[in-house]
């Protein structure tokens, strides 16, 4: 891959990150700075409900934010771009849809046929 096109992936990784961890600082802020007291307790389960959901997104996104940086020490080192398995070339629409994949899709498909015969 040339370098044009990894300091595309690159910048866009940058960006991507930076989005979750601003989106991560303003959930803690409306988090602590709420007066939440409900006479309702219907209100406060809906609160709760809603507080819930919002934390399992930002453990995706955290979980996210380090597959992100792993893929910036790849840019680094020159292996971003490289499947893991095989050792060819990812497609340039694979790494555009998923950025922090370390699989071409070939070598992809044939993990989830695995993962799915180990279930059945």
């Amino acid at each position: 891959m040339d370098k044009d096109r990894m300091q595309y992936f690159k910048d866009f990784l940058l960006t991507r990150k930076q989005s979750l961890l601003e989106g991560a600082t303003d959930t803690v802020v409306g988090m602590t700075d709420d007066d939440d007291t409900f006479p309702d307790p219907n209100d406060r389960a809906t609160l709760e409900s809603d507080r819930n959901f919002v934390l399992r997104i930002r453990d995706r996104e955290r979980k996210l934010i380090t597959k992100i940086d792993k893929a910036l020490d790849r840019i680094a080192d020159g292996s971003f771009g490289i499947c893991e398995e095989c050792g060819e070339e990812i497609s340039e629409g694979r790494l555009k849809a998923r950025p922090v994949t370390t699989l071409c899709i070939k070598c992809k498909q044939e993990q989830e046929k695995q993962e799915k015969a180990r279930q059945a």
